[in-house]
């Protein structure tokens, strides 16, 4: 598979990932629920407009450098999902916030004074969302009276406008059945929309409902009522995605081709992506570091940083110079480690895909 590529490459399938970015705006669109991806899975300005082209309506990033590449690159709705603290980020924000619509979050007193701090003279307010923890206990506020009593202690800061809410249902990636991700799902529109109408009864303004997960957002239906989505590796699915149920083989547009260059017996061999390609993340639902596409016989059992260790419950089948292609246990880490991905439609190269915002961490 993928022959004609130097190995270890990352792949994209193109048709396949525009298919995934198209049945989640489809379905999220019959919910009148938008779309507003993380675009950490791809780093990708060619990628963020894709998806903003096939009906998404803005973008999520994870730190304030990526905000600043997509920009850079035309997209002017970003939600920077982070709470950004300290003069050098406010001074970069301000930047920004001239360049595109930017809303970030807050989840602290402190960093909500010095976003008023910085805003309070300029002619536009920084829109901000408030954090709700969803269970993971990762810096938001608990839902309902004590995610209020943070609203108004921040309500009078100059330079600051509530626009609503933010919630990451982190706890879902540990259920173990369709049952908890759907009881999980249901649970995240009950917290978000119960807080959201007591601070609407408090005589706050809710306009942005912004939840969703790459599984809830796999299900609408159970998120009616919030108003935009957040989905990451949706476009891509993964190992976990197809572990869970929610995404099939050939549904999973990321993969990771690489070169067998060891053969030790009839059951063992060593292929050249370690941990600098495929990483070092598990997948609490598949042993090994990833899925090898139409050979679910084998495990990729451990990693170096540049070898992959492979075994196969029976004869493995494989030459030096073969070639394997390996769906990630996590799609959201492994573009990040390339400068360029292969984009591959129709069984050939269609072109290279830039990973602009690659390490922009900060």
């Amino acid at each position: 598979m993928y022959a004609y590529l130097p190995t270890p490459a990352v792949v994209i399938e193109l048709a396949q990932m525009e298919e995934n970015i198209r049945k989640m705006t489809e379905a999220a669109a019959g919910y009148q629920i938008k779309v507003r991806p993380h675009i950490k899975p791809h780093k990708s300005v060619e990628i963020a407009r894709l998806q903003l082209r096939m009906g998404c309506s803005g973008i999520t990033c994870a730190k304030l450098g990526e905000a600043e590449v997509m920009a850079k690159g035309g997209i002017d709705d970003i939600l920077i999902a982070f709470p950004l603290i300290g003069q050098e980020k406010m001074q970069r924000l301000k930047i920004l916030s001239r360049k595109a619509r930017v809303i970030t979050i807050v989840n602290s007193e402190e960093g909500a004074r010095q976003l008023s701090e910085t805003f309070q003279n300029s002619p536009d307010k920084i829109e901000v969302l408030i954090e709700v923890d969803g269970g993971i206990n990762r810096g938001g506020k608990k839902p309902y009276e004590p995610t209020l009593e943070f609203a108004r202690q921040i309500a009078g800061l100059p330079g600051i406008d509530i626009k609503g809410i933010l919630y990451y249902g982190g706890t879902i990636y540990g259920e173990k059945d369709r049952e908890g991700f759907e009881k999980t799902s249901a649970r995240e529109r009950e917290e978000m929309l119960g807080t959201a109408r007591m601070l609407e009864n408090a005589g706050f303004h809710m306009e942005i409902l912004s939840g969703g997960n790459s599984y809830s957002s796999k299900m609408p239906w159970l998120l009616e009522g919030i108003t935009e989505i957040r989905p990451g590796h949706y476009l891509f699915n993964d190992v976990g995605q197809l572990m869970s149920g929610f995404a099939k083989e050939q549904e999973c547009a990321l993969r990771v081709t690489a070169s067998v260059v060891s053969i030790v017996d009839e059951r063992h061999a060593i292929i050249d992506a370690g941990s600098k390609t495929l990483t070092t993340d598990i997948c609490a639902r598949k042993e090994g570091y990833g899925y090898v596409v139409g050979r679910p016989d084998i495990t990729i059992s451990k990693l170096n940083e540049e070898h992959g260790f492979i075994e196969s419950e029976g004869r493995l089948g494989l030459e030096i110079g073969d070639k394997i292609a390996v769906i990630p246990n996590h799609a959201c880490v492994v573009p990040n480690l390339a400068d360029e991905v292969y984009g591959i439609r129709n069984g050939k190269l269609d072109h290279l895909i830039r990973i602009d915002a690659r390490g922009k961490n900060r």
